[in-house]
């Protein structure tokens, strides 16, 4: 809790020079930010060892709240703007948290492999699917091999946005079933798709 609460403040801090996330949302940063970013770790556990790569980071979300959640898991984080992965290092760095690296790319330059891959609200599931399809390591037992795949963060009617894609076992996990009564989740999701495809 102490590393969350630390993660906060330096989140504040950095967005008053850079804007690494939307200011309408400070006051309740770790609510919109953390808490949210978090809810992909009550979908699913990540194992010990495995790799996973965070598209369009921006200011660490998902993955600094994710790699504090998983410490024993590999966090590549990514964005195309530079100024906002200086961010993600600084914080990084200042929370001891060996198990992240961030760099600047793009996710269809990217040539690693991943058991997962995490993303909030980047771009739609087709283009985002297009970006990273390729990136998986598909080695872990049958089990395992089930839960790998994309784990993101979107809000609002998905019904098109999956079926346009042609995505093949795409779940949705409503947030309101995780944080009943909240208004904040009321229309966001956790969006799954299997690696597999």
């Amino acid at each position: 809790m102490d590393k969350y609460a630390h993660l906060a403040a330096l989140l504040r801090e950095w967005n008053q020079k850079i804007n690494v996330v939307s200011r309408q949302d400070v006051d309740a940063l770790e609510t919109r930010h953390i808490r949210h970013s978090l809810a992909i770790a009550d979908v699913v556990q990540f194992e010990s060892g495995v790799r996973v790569l965070d598209v369009g980071t921006g200011g660490g979300l998902p993955g600094l709240p994710l790699a504090i959640r998983f410490p024993e898991v590999e966090f590549q984080l990514v964005d195309s703007i530079g100024k906002k992965i200086r961010v993600v290092e600084a914080i990084a760095r200042e929370l001891g948290l060996a198990n992240v690296r961030a760099e600047q790319a793009r996710a269809e330059t990217l040539t690693g492999r991943y058991e997962y891959v995490v993303s909030r609200a980047v771009a739609p599931l087709a283009e985002l699917w297009g970006w990273i399809g390729g990136r998986f390591a598909l080695s872990l037992g049958a089990e395992t091999a089930a839960r790998q795949g994309l784990y993101c963060l979107k809000g609002g009617d998905l019904r098109d946005e999956i079926a346009q894609s042609r995505l093949r076992g795409v779940r949705v996990t409503p947030l309101p079933v995780l944080y009943p009564g909240e208004e904040f989740f009321a229309t966001k999701a956790v969006v799954f798709v299997p690696a597999r495809q």
